[in-house]
């Protein structure tokens, strides 16, 4: 069986990253960019700032701010209105995962029409995206270098998931002075997210030579600067190495894949409009429980990478040093501490859990799930330790 690699064409990185955007973009034959991002973003002038460099390069760009925390069916059908009231030929993301998997969806109904929903599964659309280049402000979703959509159907509340090659940015540019303005929380939230994507993809079924370096290494990472960015977040060194880690992990899952965790917290998302970092963060100690007798060995090595001692110790318990490595890690940097305190509700577990086993990220995990089982995942996470 063949092994395909996805990465964008092309990947910018450094402090003043962004001052090339427009350049980047007339290298892609766009003229009239849709600014694709959050209405914070949008308020705060960063959209602003990225307009101005784009059209000191003579293009013509447009804000769209209609990216919400969790981008919508909705959101996508008003930003593809908007392009085309405005006549856009080309698209740029600016911000977190949100914004990017917005400006996805808005790209893939751009290039092939119809509705998002048609392009629910994997490699359903038919035609090239528009050019779309993705400005990145957080560290830790990695979409600006992926081929992973994921937008809530309002009317069925799941999450779905699109992973399609051609929503895959050519261009990708991660800033890390644009990330400097990260509050403490979102910098938790996107590091665990980011953490979370490199163990799912190193414990993956579908994983191999080239997503377990970059996977390990992003774990190492993550375990030794997420907690300076966010104890110091005008630190640079540790903006610039998490910038690193979160696009390592992303690497690692764009071409392994993930698991149970984010096909769980997808439906925490869908649910009850959730941070999708935070309910990673929270479920993947108890996933990866669940999925030690998958493969031992590689839990091992998640120990290792997350700077514990492991010398002597049999793999059965070097194993379990990884579990508490994360709820260490997670604890340290402020998560909280089960789904009972974000409002979720045991009602729902059911239908959740029934949701999860339908989403595409399940098929790499480890170890298989009856629907009993990711119900009992799920009553562990909201109980706690």
């Amino acid at each position: 069986m063949s092994t395909y690699y996805f990465l964008p064409t092309r990947n910018v990185f450094g402090e003043n990253a962004v001052e090339e955007v427009g350049e980047l973009m007339r290298s892609l034959g766009g003229n009239r960019p849709l600014i694709v991002t959050d209405g914070f973003l949008a308020q705060s002038g960063m959209a602003e700032q990225l307009a101005t460099i784009l059209r000191g390069a003579g293009l013509a760009p447009i804000i769209f701010g209609g990216a919400e925390p969790n981008p919508t069916d909705k959101n996508v059908e008003s930003g593809i209105a908007f392009y085309h009231d405005h006549n856009c030929d080309c698209i740029i993301s600016l911000g977190g995962g949100s914004s990017h998997d917005c400006a996805k969806g808005i790209g893939l109904i751009a290039s092939n029409g119809g509705r998002i929903q048609d392009y629910e599964g994997v490699d359903r659309s038919t035609n090239p995206m528009v050019p779309l280049m993705a400005v990145n402000t957080t560290a830790g979703t990695a979409s600006e270098i992926t081929r992973f959509c994921i937008i809530t159907d309002t009317a069925r509340k799941v999450k779905m998931a699109i992973v399609d090659w051609r929503v895959t940015p050519q261009i990708a540019v991660n800033d890390p002075l644009l990330m400097k303005g990260m509050p403490a929380g979102l910098t938790a939230a996107t590091g665990m997210d980011a953490l979370t994507h490199a163990i799912e993809a190193y414990v993956s079924t579908a994983a191999n030579p080239l997503t377990d370096a970059t996977a390990l290494m992003a774990i190492s990472m993550i375990q030794q600067y997420l907690p300076k960015a966010v104890a110091n977040g005008d630190y640079m060194k540790a903006r610039d190495k998490m910038a690193y880690a979160q696009y390592l992990a992303g690497i690692a899952f764009n071409n392994a894949s993930l698991g149970y965790v984010h096909a769980m917290a997808h439906q925490l998302g869908g649910f009850y409009n959730l941070p999708h970092g935070v309910c990673n963060a929270i479920l993947l100690p108890y996933v990866e429980e669940f999925n030690l007798i998958g493969n031992l060995n590689r839990f091992r090595d998640i120990a290792n990478a997350m700077g514990e001692n492991i010398q002597g110790l049999s793999t059965d318990d070097a194993a379990l040093k990884a579990i508490a490595a994360i709820r260490r890690l997670s604890k340290q940097v402020g998560i909280p501490a089960n789904l009972k305190v974000l409002g979720v509700k045991p009602e729902d577990f059911d239908v959740m859990a029934e949701n999860a086993m339908k989403d595409v990220c399940m098929l790499t995990n480890p170890r298989k799930a009856t629907k009993q089982q990711v119900i009992e995942i799920f009553q562990r996470a909201y109980d706690g330790d």
